[in-house]
């Protein structure tokens, strides 16, 4: 027996093997017919009669999201996605240039509470709009970027503007996905509509090579090889080809689910709210700092105001909470934010980050308890372990915090005399400024006296958007929004030329207010071509231009430092002609006309009113704006 089993072990291994590679051959046919969607096939089979195409997926599925506005700069990789949206009302707005749309898609995420939607083109479409997907990014608007795409079997292969598009988003986007056959695109939209819209808001990707969006017979016509290899070769290789078409469309048109998806919004807990409670219930001096997180949905802004004003603390706003209070509330306090945060024995911070616009922290005194509230565990304790510490840390929505700090503290308010000592501050500030706007400049206008006037002017529905830097930042703290979601600036990445996309959303938006841009004659130079955008599609803005012929927020520093004033200077360019070649209308004022400022701002809204749009060359004097004074 022992003889007979040594005899025959060596069968025994040979048939332990063979059944091995056996199982691995079959589970490698199987893994094949799985990733080449033979197995789907079995079960979903391919309409090569129909003439739907991928483009009208993605309408059904945006249009089921409440989308109403796509903004682009056509490229034919993605005209059947506009052409769809169109048919189904989906308004389709196109811009000059590909940064545009994605700044017009990041204005509607912010005032609207969905997501902006942007589609270009395929390599250079894409490229053109990092800057401005990185600018969503950082000022966490939930955004989808549609791209085009090679198609699927030539990407890499030197297809006409085929580049490696998911290694340049990948870094920029929450969500980042390229499209591979038809019956994907629904189920990928609503995660990534989803996903820009849960936890931190931000931009999402999706690419869409070209043969997942046309018509089946069109597609077709692309894999049919003219000349293919002969014999067995040719045969594999016309296979290949035609399993790869029948499976790029294999259950494309069959029902599906295109309903939003539920959103993830992290929210305090009841335990982090009771410490809070108690914190602020004792304090004498408490502030709150309020960033653009504070304005996110879910909580509409108007309950966000009514907490703000039921707890009676003083209160200083940046970003896209700038206006929440109103243009004169008693609590808003725009002035001496540093000196306030030093005094303050409980410090709010409400969505906003201890970056460089609070000194990394710096501005915070150690004896004040800090209460930090973000959605972003990373931002939230942003330079915490440096210069300052949170007494109480919370990654959750701020808005909702604040409504629910105002419920428990119903009855208690802040000690009044608190937040008069801070305004009495605000009005010492703000008549200082003012005298300011009243001195004369050796040459042209007053900058200060010009933003005086336009914030005197405006009207009460108006919303300002901010573009540019000195002239800007002389705005920032003159000109009063009216209302909640009334003033839009870049964020914390400080990026010139949002100007003409951030006017064309709020436009679209709220097409009945008075739409500001506030330009530096640097920033106007990146969308001053929008005007024929505005002109096109009907949604008449007011540009204001502070034109002092340079780059000064450079210029002030890199002179006295360095000595030169290289590539500094501009000159004072006529943009109100450029703005009549558009078909808009300019206005130039300069010292020699100084008197008609009103009259002209009055007939700029007349133009805007009667559906024109209209663009203000002020010719200006020098400023310095620095540490929150102004001088001239």
């Amino acid at each position: 027996d022992l003889h007979l089993h040594s005899s025959m072990e060596p069968f025994g291994v040979v048939g332990i093997v063979l059944g091995c590679f056996t199982s691995m051959v079959l589970g490698g046919l199987l893994f094949a017919a799985y990733k080449l969607g033979i197995l789907y096939q079995l079960f979903h089979k391919t309409d090569t009669k129909s003439s739907k195409h991928g483009g009208d997926i993605v309408a059904e599925v945006l249009h089921a999201h409440g989308v109403k506005y796509i903004f682009t700069l056509v490229g034919g990789h993605i005209s059947p996605i506009l052409v769809a949206c169109e048919k189904v009302g989906i308004r389709i707005v196109d811009t000059r240039h590909e940064a545009t749309a994605v700044f017009a898609a990041d204005a509607v995420a912010r005032l609207s509470g969905t997501v902006g939607v942007a589609a270009v083109t395929a390599g250079p479409g894409l490229t053109n709009t990092v800057t401005a997907v990185k600018n969503a990014q950082m000022a966490e608007s939930p955004l989808l970027l549609i791209g085009g795409a090679a198609g699927t079997l030539l990407q890499g292969r030197g297809a006409l503007q085929d580049i490696d598009q998911m290694s340049l988003f990948k870094p920029l986007c929450k969500f980042c996905t390229s499209i591979r056959t038809v019956r994907e695109i629904v189920p990928t939209v609503r995660k990534a509509l989803a996903i820009a819209q849960s936890g931190t808001p931000g931009p999402v990707f999706i690419e869409f090579p070209i043969d997942t969006l046309y018509p089946f017979h069109l597609v077709s016509k692309e894999f049919v090889v003219k000349n293919p290899p002969k014999g067995l070769m040719g045969k594999i290789v016309s296979w290949y080809l035609h399993n790869h078409l029948m499976n790029l469309f294999a259950g494309a048109w069959e029902p599906k689910d295109v309903s939003p998806l539920p959103l993830h919004i992290p929210q305090a807990t009841d335990d982090q709210i009771q410490k809070c409670l108690e914190l602020v219930s004792r304090a004498k001096k408490p502030v709150i700092v309020l960033g653009s997180q504070a304005t996110l949905p879910p909580t509409p802004v108007d309950n966000i105001r009514k907490a703000l004003e039921d707890l009676g603390i003083p209160c200083f706003l940046g970003g896209m909470s700038r206006g929440l209070l109103g243009k004169d509330s008693p609590i808003h306090i725009r002035q001496n934010r540093r000196d306030a945060l030093k005094e303050a024995d409980v410090v709010v911070l409400a969505g906003t980050v201890c970056d460089f616009r609070l000194s990394y922290g710096r501005t915070l005194s150690r004896r004040s308890k800090i209460i930090a509230v973000n959605r972003d565990k990373t931002q939230l304790l942003k330079n915490s372990d440096m210069f300052w510490k949170p007494t109480i840390a919370i990654q959750g929505d701020a808005g909702s915090f604040l409504v629910r700090l105002s419920e428990g503290l119903k009855g208690h308010r802040c000690p009044e005399e608190w937040p008069q000592s801070l305004k009495a501050g605000d009005a010492t500030k703000e008549a200082t400024n003012r005298a300011k706007a009243e001195e004369k400049t050796e040459y042209h206008l007053n900058p200060l006296k010009a933003l005086h006037c336009v914030d005197e002017l405006m009207a009460e529905d108006s919303i300002i958007v901010a573009d540019g830097g000195d002239f800007v930042g002389s705005a920032a703290y003159i000109m009063k929004p009216r209302g909640p979601l009334c003033w839009l600036d870049p964020g914390a990445f400080g990026t010139l030329g949002v100007g003409g996309g951030f006017a064309l959303g709020a436009k679209l938006c709220r097409p009945e207010s008075e739409v500001w841009i506030v330009y530096g004659d640097g920033s106007l130079g990146y969308s001053i071509a929008e005007i024929d955008t505005f002109t096109r599609h009907k949604t008449p803005v007011i540009a204001l231009v502070g034109n002092d012929a340079c780059w000064s927020q450079i210029s002030r520093e890199q002179v006295p430092m360095l000595g030169s004033n290289v590539a500094c200077g501009l000159a004072y360019t006529d943009y109100h002609i450029v703005a009549d070649g558009y078909g808009g209308k300019g206005y130039l004022i300069g010292s020699e006309n100084e008197e008609k400022l009103n009259d002209i701002i009055r007939q700029a809204q007349r133009d805007a009113r009667e559906g024109k749009a209209a663009l203000i060359n002020v010719l200006i004097g020098k400023t310095n704006f620095r540490d929150g004074s102004i001088s001239i």
